[in-house]
């Protein structure tokens, strides 16, 4: 699993440990807490989107190079 992957499954936890501690004792910090881990899934979000667009960009191109060698 890539790196950003595992960022993403960490923010998550978090996001999911705070919300939870935000809805259900009404914690503001808390919320506040897990609107930035929200936000930094968001950019991590575009950064693998990325990713694995280049991974199926480069593939592409690789079954391309051997199909017609």
């Amino acid at each position: 699993m890539s790196t950003t992957s595992q960022q993403l499954i960490t923010l998550f936890e978090e996001y999911k440990e705070n919300n939870d501690k935000f809805s259900e004792k009404g914690n503001k910090a808390a919320g506040t807490r897990a609107r930035k881990a929200l936000s930094e899934m968001t950019k991590l979000a575009k950064v693998r989107r990325k990713e694995i667009q280049e991974a199926k960009s480069t593939e592409a191109v690789s079954d391309t190079a051997s199909t017609s060698a």
